[in-house]
């Protein structure tokens, strides 16, 4: 046997010879044999990846002991194994972490036969494996099905260059790693019974071997969380529940089906049912729900636009109500016409039904109108309760209408403005009207949180979630007290949320802190006081690294508290220096402080980055002011809170290197990346990702520009106010920029066309400046294939690598030299 068990470690540089280093043999683990037939090898038969692949999740535990056909098997270290002759499989695995991009080969001398894992995923080759991976901690198995003297065994790794280094370690955490955030199973759709006896998850995970496509799993449960059924093909969400509880509703392969919860027993009760959806019970023999049906092209040669909504793909789309009769099947419709009609809420014992429909109308500000009419099912006719500029939702209580909306509605009932402000519509408020629309009472002016949606109780009391600051929360309407209560989720962020119709009302509702994952909990409105179902913590992060947390505020110019939030490395040492990238939305919302998402602040501090978000000027939920300064400003006071913010948190922070920032954002906040390349040197690489190069552009050629613009650039217009669309879009002031950017964009992006980046890119390069343009083919304005993402987390910490901790290997990698 050699020396060190004849493993050893190997370093090296390029042109240079290479040199050893002796593995510490105890970081290593063994274990073998495993219990299988050791006269028949895997390689053997025909399912061979199978045998080894079934194996994996055993293999990959954290574990000492494992027990394979009811025989006992110890992981134990390489350098107190006695005798390595031993027949059958083995396995040998070893943690090891990074300090950066690595590239270099690892190389298994005297093992004939076996797969390779690198966390968790195989990899070719066996006597030599190209590895190339980020900075973090990462496994390599090898699963040996042949090795005819283990005294020959020699592992080693051969860097590319002299900085491409691993380290052993036996270390029980882990950094957070991508694939934990993307593939952990997470509550997708929730649904709640009325009494509350009874609930509906739709569980969602990823894997390797599904790659793209989701892993789901629908389940219905007893209050108890015991698992009665299984739904195959099914969404949460989708099903409807009878007022009694007793029965659920939903629509699978264009067909309506009735669940009986006793008997477990579906039925049947229409078919051909193409394009309808939210279907419900309307009473105990009633069904309702809305039925699409496309709209025909008039000719293959052209599109002839019959207004502004005909750059979405659906606008031409009708959308009716129906009725179902279940017992006959007979199919009734409620509403006809050229005209779509959206159900937003029906009142079985009145006979009515309130639905919205959108006129096309141009005159003002949002430049669309939205109708609330009245629907008499004894005579099946319409009235109008309003139209409104502003409008979100409806539901009746009693006597009369919530409704949500901007401040503006009905008149500006909601305003709570100085003079001259204009509102930001965005800022979601709640009302109460009878049921004439005559009489509107504006409930949350005074209530800092913008609304966004809401849940009717059979009492009157209104369960809705808004945006709290930085927070998505629950809160509960108290109509007899005219007051606003905060329910005490213990959450961060409300995801999704379901209440039941009992005098007590029950939440159902996923979400997570800004620091935990998700889980799924269960209230009682009366005592306030939460309970845990169910914990993705224990199942996909145990023993991971979270970046530590702390509050950064500061006073803007204008003397307004500016809010932020710090991620630190989880292994910091603030003797060092570190680099730190600034993120930021700008728009109409802040930055919630969710696990996870499509930007992981806590995997960027898990890479080395000290991350600082911040909630600029603009957003809701910080009061009607706050947002309401947002309109017609398109990143003046924005950009100005970025920089000063940015400053005041590097004097915060001395382990931060001043010389070393970076700053991203997207949509709006790629907009405001753009923007801040033109006004400020503070930052050295700056990354914008879908980001408006050209207010112009973007109003007249983006899916919502002209609407979102109606409260953006409210009143104002190209010919109107041409200094606000030109000195403002970034693109006319490209000659101002010298900080590398980086443009990323879908191909595919209808909401902020492709074509924005590339009027960037274009005046950039044309000024000989450091510019790149990275598209994913076939991606609209958010990138959710798990390949993409993946690829897109790694484009984005390649550039900062690059440009902020001089290290352009995994760039190079991704995108050659």
């Amino acid at each position: 046997m050699k020396l060190h068990t004849a493993v050893t470690l190997l370093f090296t540089a390029v042109s240079t010879q290479l040199s050893a280093s002796p593995l510490d043999e105890s970081k290593i683990q063994f274990l073998g044999p495993i219990a299988i037939n050791s006269t028949i090898k895997p390689a053997d038969t025909a399912h061979r990846d199978a045998i080894i692949d079934n194996l994996l999740p055993t293999l990959q535990k954290n574990t000492n002991q494992i027990m394979l056909f009811n025989q006992q098997s110890k992981w134990q270290p390489l350098n107190k194994i006695s005798k390595l002759t031993i027949p059958g499989l083995q396995a040998l695995k070893f943690n090891f972490t990074t300090e950066r991009f690595v590239s270099g080969k690892l190389k298994l001398e005297g093992i004939e036969k076996a797969k390779v894992f690198l966390n968790g995923e195989a990899v070719s080759g066996i006597s030599e494996i190209q590895l190339d991976v980020a900075k973090g901690d990462h496994q390599v198995l090898v699963v040996a099905e042949q090795v005819n003297d283990w005294n020959k065994v020699d592992i080693s790794f051969e860097g590319k260059a002299d900085h491409d280094s691993i380290t052993l370690t036996d270390k029980q955490t882990k950094a957070l790693s991508a694939k934990q955030l993307f593939d952990a199973p997470t509550v997708s759709a929730i649904s709640l019974s009325p009494n509350g006896e009874y609930y509906i998850t739709t569980m969602r995970r990823y894997n390797d071997e599904k790659g793209n496509s989701a892993i789901t799993e629908t389940t219905l449960y007893n209050e108890d969380g015991e698992a009665l059924y299984h739904f195959d093909g099914m969404n949460a969400a989708n099903f409807a529940w009878r007022d009694d509880s007793e029965k659920l509703t939903y629509l699978s392969d264009n067909k309506a089906y009735i669940f009986d919860l006793k008997t477990t027993k579906r039925t049947q009760v229409a078919s051909q049912l193409n394009g309808a959806n939210s279907i419900t019970f309307f009473d105990e023999n009633t069904l309702i729900f809305e039925w699409t049906n496309s709209g025909k092209e008039e000719g293959k040669l052209t599109k002839h636009y019959q207004g502004l909504e005909d750059r979405w793909s659906y606008a031409r789309t009708q959308s009716q109500i129906f009725l179902l009769d279940i017992t006959s099947g007979l199919l009734n419709p409620v509403t006809v016409g050229t005209q779509s009609h959206q159900l937003a809420d029906f009142d079985a014992k009145a006979n009515t039904i309130l639905a919205t429909r959108h006129q096309q109308d141009y005159a003002q500000p949002p430049h669309m109108l939205t109708d609330l009419i009245e629907i008499d099912l004894s005579n099946y006719q319409q009235k109008v309760i309003g139209q409104y500029r502003t409008f979100n939702n409806a539901q009746y209580t009693k006597e009369g209408i919530y409704v949500t909306a901007g401040p503006d509605f009905a008149n500006g009932a909601g305003r709570n403005l100085p003079e001259g402000m204009l509102a930001n519509n965005y800022d979601g408020q709640l009302y109460l009207m009878d049921r004439s629309g005559q009489n509107v009472k504006a409930l949350s002016k005074n209530f800092d949180p913008a609304i966004s949606n809401f849940t009717v109780l059979n009492n009157g009391d209104v369960v809705l979630k808004a945006t709290d600051e930085d927070r998505q929360q629950l809160f509960l309407f108290d109509e007899s007290k005219n007051k606003f209560k905060r329910i005490n989720t213990g959450l961060d962020v409300v995801e999704k949320y379901a209440v039941s119709d009992e005098r007590h009302a029950q939440v159902l509702f996923t979400g997570t802190t800004v620091s935990t994952p998700q889980q799924l909990k269960t209230i009682h409105v009366s005592d306030n006081r939460s309970k845990t179902l169910w914990d993705s913590k224990g199942i996909a992060y145990q023993g991971a690294e979270i970046a530590n947390l702390e509050e950064f505020n500061f006073t803007n110019k204008e003397g307004v508290e500016i809010k932020g939030r710090v991620y630190l490395p989880h292994d910091l040492d603030k003797s060092k220096k570190y680099p730190a990238l600034v993120y930021y939305y700008g728009g109409t919302s802040p930055v919630t402080r969710g696990f996870s998402g499509r930007y992981p602040f806590n995997l960027w501090a898990a890479k080395g980055y000290v991350v600082y978000v911040l909630q600029p000027t603009g957003a809701t939920g910080f009061g009607q002011k706050f947002s309401a300064e947002h309109v017609n400003a398109w990143g003046e006071h924005t950009a100005n809170d970025i920089i000063m913010g940015t400053k005041e948190f590097v004097k915060a922070y001395p382990f931060v290197d001043d010389k070393r920032l970076g700053n991203l954002g997207a949509s709006y906040g790629g907009f405001m990346t753009m923007l801040l390349t033109t006004k400020t040197n503070l930052f050295s690489a700056s990354i914008s990702h879908a980001g408006i190069s050209n207010i112009t552009s973007y109003w007249g050629q983006g899916w919502w520009g002209y609407l979102y613009s109606g409260e953006a650039s409210k009143g104002s217009f190209p010919w109107n106010n041409p200094t606000l669309y030109s000195q403002h879009s970034p693109v006319f002031n490209a000659n101002k920029v010298t900080t590398p950017l980086l443009l990323i964009h879908g191909d595919a992006d209808t909401n902020v066309p492709p074509g924005e980046s590339h009027n960037m890119y274009t005046a950039l390069k044309i000024l000989g400046q450091d510019v790149e343009l990275v598209e994913y083919k076939g991606a609209d304005h958010q990138i959710f294939a798990r390949d993409k993402r993946f690829h897109w987390w790694d484009t984005m910490l390649a550039y900062f690598d690059k440009h902020l901790k001089n290290e352009p290997q995994w760039w190079q990698h991704l995108y050659g030299k």
